[in-house]
C-alpha cells in the first residue's frame, strides 16, 4: 500500500502560509534548493520544472492533494500537470476553474474516503500538499511528514494542522538536514512505519 506524504514548508511558529495564504516570506534561494528539487521535484509546479529544467517524471509522487484555497493560491488552472491532482471542495466545482484543467478534479468526496481509495490503487506516493484544514481532516492518514521548517516567524495564518481533537499520535524522526540558508528538512514517518518513501 502506497504512502500519504505531507511533504510542506513551514515557519518556526508553525504556520505554512500567512493569514491570505501568503508564502514569499519562505526563502527560495540557498544551499537547500538544489537538494530539495532533485529528491522533490514531482511537488514542483509543471511550469516552474519546465522553465528550469528540472524533470518530473512521477517517480516519487503520481497524484497530489490539495484544498480549495491551497489551490487557489497558485492562480493557474492546472498547477501540477504532470500529476493527478484532486482538489477537496464542499462548495467549488472545476466550472469555477478558468483554463485548462489537464490531470484536475474537483471534488466534494470525504477526503479519509478518497486517500482510503488511492491508498489501496498501485502507484508511487501521495502528496499532501495542503492546507491546513485537508492536513487536520487527514492527519490518521498520514504516513510520513517532511517539513521544510524555514527561519522565518509568521506570528500569525494558516497552521501545519487546523486544531482538532486532542489525540497525540508518535512519528519517528529519521532524517534530519540543516543547510546553510538557514532551513532544516526533517523526516517523520508513523511510529513503526519505516517505508521507503514512493514505493509502488
Amino acid at each position: 500500500m502506497r504512502e500519504l506524504v505531507y511533504y510542506v514548508a513551514v515557519s518556526l511558529d508553525g504556520f505554512i502560509a500567512g493569514p491570505a495564504g501568503e508564502f514569499d516570506a519562505f526563502p527560495v534561494e540557498g544551499d537547500h534548493m538544489a537538494a530539495l528539487n532533485d529528491r522533490f521535484a514531482d511537488a514542483i509546479p509543471t511550469d516552474i520544472a519546465d522553465a528550469y529544467g528540472i524533470q518530473s517524471d512521477g517517480s516519487m509522487f503520481d497524484s497530489v492533494l490539495m484544498g480549495w484555497n491551497t489551490y487557489e493560491v497558485g492562480r493557474t488552472a492546472s498547477p501540477y500537470r504532470h500529476l493527478r491532482q484532486i482538489v477537496f471542495s464542499r462548495t467549488r466545482t472545476e466550472s469555477d476553474i478558468p483554463g485548462e484543467t489537464r490531470n484536475l478534479t474537483v471534488t466534494d468526496e470525504d477526503p479519509v474516503d478518497a486517500v482510503r481509495r488511492l491508498k489501496a490503487e498501485s502507484g508511487r506516493s501521495i502528496w499532501l500538499c495542503g492546507g491546513g484544514s485537508l492536513a487536520g481532516a487527514l492527519v490518521d492518514e498520514i504516513d510520513r511528514l517532511v517539513l521544510k521548517r524555514n527561519p522565518v516567524l509568521f506570528g500569525d495564518g494558516i497552521p501545519l494542522f487546523t486544531p482538532g481533537v486532542y489525540d497525540p499520535q508518535r512519528f519517528d524522526e529519521i532524517e534530519t538536514t540543516a543547510y546553510e540558508s538557514g532551513v532544516v528538512v526533517s523526516e517523520y514517518v508513523r511510529h513503526s512505519a519505516q517505508r521507503v518513501i514512493g514505493n509502488s
